[in-house]
């Protein structure tokens, strides 16, 4: 069952399968079909960009309730991660134990996407809230039964330390030109226009029509790669039931400091991206004065920094050790989060409309290098921690690591959610202005809006690089962990 016969990659020598998996070098085209199936947590993290202003400035729900329905959907969602993980990890087949539960996500994803932005009309506020509720954690849910053994996937594809960043550049690369074609989709055919994102009319036919292009592409990742993905190593033996072994593999996992350290940073680190990213509407709309033409060239000017961070992040991996290249990310993006709020709060620089672009590009700039750099190392961190898990207890856990870091991401976002809800309603934000293209707000209001958008933001960023700070696995650790597996595995295919 030679994964170089099975699609092109380097050949796995006389040992029995699963004993190099360091070894291994996807082709290309493998990694090409593979960045494809990003599409569907970019597709999710592009589309949830809308629900939190589509449901408290459109539908005018209050934002506390919008908040704790957003968080109580994720957490949810979150608890539900170690089971899919689990599952994932567990699985027989003859298309690998990854691809089967990817199947069955990518579909309801689809549907669960577009009912979440078609509420019945008729609802009353009470119902409209449980509609959010159930309907935001469906779609987290069953995003998230593709995403895990999809991020999974990735980190069991090679065990080799640089090429590890490689597969998750060349995942980040297809986020973002996912990410840019839905927000062009967006902004040119559903929200175009001076006050499109205030009409309720274009979100339902915006939710179904992402929903098909996630749905695609999940598809096309999942067909690109099954050759090369049913060819990996999958459990020898029956597993025990999940009800047995859950538990005693959570535990396990927990045992690794190298994971509790890159669950709990991220834990903070989600907290304040969720805070951020609840308010980016109403800081674009009301504080910045943008219209929707202009709001899309955030995204872009993001993503700019996040494709340039790409190879940049390349360049410092060779130079510089995984750790080193994740603070430098966490200090570009609070830099980036506090210095343009505060000038605004204070009043010493407050553009609005066109001339306000030329300071929210060069900070989005700035923010998207600091993400690219953190986004392709950390779960490249956490696949070298999962190996030296298998190496401490002996059994692969890539599912419950990966699951583990899912967790940490969507619960805390879904507290920043909340904490961005709760801070909608505790500056007063008027409910009727998001239905009108021409309300003013009270300044001291916008100045609140922006304070919590960015400096606040920034204050849990720090707090998670001071929980990261002790993380331990070096390029030295990475090879003398990688040298003890290979000759415990040649052992163990001897012996047998």
């Amino acid at each position: 069952m030679a994964i170089a016969e099975e699609a092109g990659a380097v050949p796995m020598g006389a040992a029995a399968a699963g004993a190099v998996e360091d070894e291994l070098r996807p082709p290309a085209h493998v990694k090409f079909f593979y960045s494809v199936g990003q599409t569907v947590e970019s597709g999710y993290l592009a589309v949830n960009g809308f629900i939190f202003f589509y449901y408290t400035a459109v539908l005018g729900l209050s934002g506390s309730l919008v908040g704790l329905a957003v968080a109580i959907s994720m957490c949810v969602d979150a608890a539900l991660d170690p089971i899919i993980g689990s599952w994932s990890d567990s699985v027989r087949s003859k298309y690998g134990r990854r691809l089967p539960v990817m199947l069955i996500g990518a579909p309801m994803t689809m549907i669960s996407m577009g009912l979440l932005l078609a509420p019945p009309a008729t609802l009353s506020p009470f119902l409209l809230f449980v509609w959010l509720t159930v309907m935001k954690g469906a779609f987290r849910a069953f995003a998230s039964v593709y995403n895990i053994p999809y991020f999974a996937l990735g980190g069991e594809m090679t065990g080799d330390y640089n090429e590890r960043s490689k597969i998750v550049a060349y995942r980040l690369l297809g986020g973002i030109v996912a990410t840019v074609a839905i927000t062009v989709l967006a902004f040119t055919f559903f929200f175009p226009g001076k006050g499109g994102l205030q009409r309720p009319e274009p979100y339902p036919q915006f939710g179904w029509a992402m929903g098909a292009l996630v749905f695609a592409c999940a598809m096309i990742a999942i067909v690109g790669v099954w050759r090369y993905a049913k060819a990996l190593p999958q459990p020898q033996a029956r597993p025990a039931p999940m009800t047995r072994r859950l538990l005693p593999e959570m535990v396990e996992v927990f045992r690794n400091p190298s994971f509790r350290i890159l669950f709990l940073s991220m834990l903070v680190f989600a907290s304040a991206a969720g805070a951020h990213n609840a308010l980016n509407f109403h800081n674009y709309v009301f504080v910045w004065k943008l219209q929707p033409e202009m709001i899309q060239f955030m995204t872009y000017s993001a993503l700019a920094g996040l494709t340039v961070g790409v190879p940049v992040a390349a360049a410092l991996l060779r130079a510089f050790e995984k750790k080193t290249v994740v603070a430098m990310g966490f200090s570009l993006l609070v830099a980036g989060w506090v210095v343009l709020p505060v000038v605004r709060a204070t009043g010493l620089y407050a553009p609005a409309g066109l001339d306000a672009l030329p300071a929210l590009i060069a900070t989005q700039l700035v923010v998207g290098l600091g993400l690219g750099l953190a986004y392709i190392a950390y779960p490249s961190m956490m696949a070298d921690a999962a190996e030296e898990h298998e190496l401490l207890f002996g059994a692969r856990r890539e599912g419950l690591y990966f699951s583990g870091l899912g967790f940490a991401g969507k619960a805390a976002a879904g507290v920043g959610t909340m904490v961005g809800g709760f801070a909608i309603d505790l500056l007063r934000f008027p409910k009727s202005a998001g239905r009108s293209p021409d309300a003013v707000v009270d300044e001291s209001i916008l100045q609140g809006l922006v304070i919590a958008w960015g400096p606040f933001s920034a204050g849990l960023v720090v707090i998670g690089a001071l929980i990261f700070a002790p993380y331990g696995i070096s390029r030295a650790r990475h090879s003398e962990i990688m040298t003890a597996l290979r000759r415990r595995r040649v052992q163990e295919a001897a012996a047998t």
